[in-house]
C-alpha cells in the first residue's frame, strides 16, 4: 500500500467518524421530537440529495453503466439489511437516554464482523484478536447490565436494538468488503438511501403519521443528513479502499470519545461511572482485535480456532 493512499484511507476513517459521531447527537435531538418514519422520510431524502449533488459534481454518470446482474442482487440484498439494521440503530438511539452508551454498546460490531469474516472472506484471526472481542463483549456487559437476575430484565432497555443493529450492520460491512471493488462507493450510498427512503415513506402511509415536523426537529435532520447517510457512508467505503478493516477498526473506536463530548455539550448527559468503565473496556478490546491483526499475519490459523469460531 502506497504511503500516500494509507493517508487519505486514514483521514476519510477520521472524517467518517467524526460525522457519524454527530450523527447520533442530531437524530437523538430530531428523535426526541419525531417518529421513526417521520425521520426516515426526510434524513435520507436529503441524504440521497446530498449524494445525488455529489455524483454530478463528480460527474460519476459511468458508475451507473456496466453492472451485472450479480451487482443488482447485491444492491438488493444490501438494501434489505441496511433497512434492519439502519432501523435498530435509530431506535437504540430514540429508547437509550445516552447516545454515548449506544456509541460504547455499538463497539461489539467488530466481534460480529470478524466471525463472519471468517466464515465467508475466508479471514483468520489471532489470540490476540480473540482476546480483543472477549474484551469486547465484557465491556458490552458492564454497560447494559442492570443487576438483575430475571432474563427479561436483566439488560437496559434499548439493548437488545444495538446487538441487532451490530449483527446486521456486520452483515453490510462483510458483503461491501467483498464487492467494494465491483460497485463503486457512490452508487452503494444511493442505493441505499433509495432503499431507507422508500421504506421509510412506506412506513410513515403505514402508520399514518403526518409530513409536517417542527422546525427544530427539520434543522437538526437537515443538519445530521449532511453528516449521516452522505458524509459517514460515502468517507466510510471510501475509506475501506485505502486501508485494512483492522485500520478502520482502530479509527472507528475513538467514536465514543466523540459523542461523549457532543452529548455533554449538547444535551448535558454524562455516562454513570460504571457506563464509562465498560465503553473503556470496549473501546479498547476493539484496539486489541486491530493490534492483532497488525501483529499477526492473516495466513496463520488461531490455534484451537474450532472450539472458539
Amino acid at each position: 500500500m502506497k504511503i500516500k493512499e494509507a493517508k487519505k484511507g486514514y483521514l476519510l476513517a477520521l472524517l467518517s467518524v467524526i460525522a457519524v459521531a454527530n450523527v447520533y447527537i442530531f437524530s437523538k435531538a430530531a428523535l426526541t421530537e419525531v417518529s421513526i418514519p417521520q425521520f426516515g422520510l426526510y434524513w435520507f431524502l436529503f441524504g440521497l440529495l446530498w449524494i445525488l449533488l455529489y455524483a454530478w459534481h463528480k460527474k460519476s454518470y459511468k458508475i451507473f453503466k456496466g453492472l451485472s446482474h450479480k451487482n443488482y442482487r447485491v444492491l438488493l440484498f444490501l438494501g434489505i439489511i441496511e433497512i434492519f439494521s439502519t432501523y435498530y440503530f435509530y431506535k437504540s438511539i430514540q429508547v437509550i437516554s445516552n447516545p454515548t452508551i449506544v456509541s460504547f454498546l455499538g463497539n461489539i460490531s467488530p466481534v460480529f464482523m470478524i466471525f463472519l469474516s471468517f466464515f465467508f472472506l475466508k479471514e483468520r484471526f489471532s489470540n490476540l484478536e480473540f482476546f480483543g472481542m472477549i474484551l469486547v463483549l465484557i465491556g458490552a456487559f458492564v454497560i447494559s447490565y442492570k443487576g438483575n437476575l430475571g432474563f427479561q430484565d436483566m439488560f437496559i432497555h434499548g439493548a437488545q436494538d444495538v446487538l441487532l443493529y451490530s449483527l446486521f450492520s456486520a452483515v453490510n460491512y462483510v458483503v461491501v468488503k467483498k464487492n467494494i471493488t465491483k460497485i463503486h462507493p457512490i452508487l452503494l450510498t444511493i442505493s441505499r438511501c433509495v432503499f431507507l427512503l422508500v421504506f421509510s415513506f412506506m412506513a410513515l402511509l403505514y402508520f399514518k403519521d403526518s409530513f409536517i415536523i417542527s422546525e427544530t426537529a427539520f434543522i437538526n435532520i437537515f443538519i445530521g443528513s449532511l453528516l449521516g447517510p452522505f458524509l459517514t457512508v460515502i468517507a466510510g467505503y471510501l475509506a475501506l479502499q485505502y486501508i485494512t478493516s483492522s485500520s478502520r477498526a482502530i479509527i472507528s473506536s475513538t467514536r465514543g470519545i466523540f459523542v461523549l463530548l457532543g452529548s455533554y455539550l449538547y444535551f448535558g448527559q454524562f455516562p454513570t461511572a460504571i457506563s464509562l468503565l465498560g465503553g473503556a473496556i470496549t473501546i479498547i478490546g476493539v484496539i486489541v482485535i486491530a493490534l492483532g491483526s497488525f501483529r499477526f499475519p492473516k495466513d496463520k490459523w488461531f490455534k484451537n480456532l474450532g472450539s472458539h469460531a
